[in-house]
């Protein structure tokens, strides 16, 4: 989704290349199905966002208000580098710092490894578990389903 698909197929076509697009899964679907999270819940998330947290030029300008919504689950791609950012914009904008998260690192592969914290404590459950790239960072309410529904781990 944010693999700047786009950008590359203009590129193509302004060079006056043929391409054909094969569509695949996103990430955040497939790792939240390997991690046992749920990206929607009856009873807990009845919506999911998608949100690069790797801005162009090293800015992240996001609408922080519309990530902090109950009810939901936001899957943040690219942003480990940004954790302790992306933690402190979301508990100024009004999300608990006890809102459960998980961060998945190598989704869906034989390396993958999920480590679970909360908004308040993401800088530091990314730096004390070593996570590093690829990783997602998934916040919201179903990630407490994460210990009933893992299976890949």
């Amino acid at each position: 989704i944010f693999g700047r698909g786009g950008e590359e197929l203009e590129a193509l076509l302004d060079a006056g290349i043929h391409f054909q697009v094969i569509p695949g899964i996103t990430a955040a679907s497939g790792c939240c199905a390997y991690a046992g999270i749920p990206l929607t819940h009856r009873d807990l998330s009845q919506a999911c966002l998608f949100v690069t947290a790797h801005g162009k030029d090293e800015v992240l300008e996001l609408n922080w208000n519309s990530l902090v919504q109950p009810r939901q689950t936001v899957v943040y791609y690219m942003g480990l580098a940004n954790a302790g950012l992306v933690s402190s914009k979301l508990v100024e904008h009004g999300m608990p710092g006890d809102t459960p998260l998980a961060v998945v690192q190598n989704g869906t592969s034989i390396h993958q490894k999920v480590v679970l914290g909360t908004v308040g404590t993401l800088l530091e459950t990314v730096e004390a578990n070593n996570i590093v790239q690829p990783g997602l960072i998934i916040v919201g309410e179903t990630v407490k389903l994460h210990s009933k529904l893992q299976w890949y781990n």
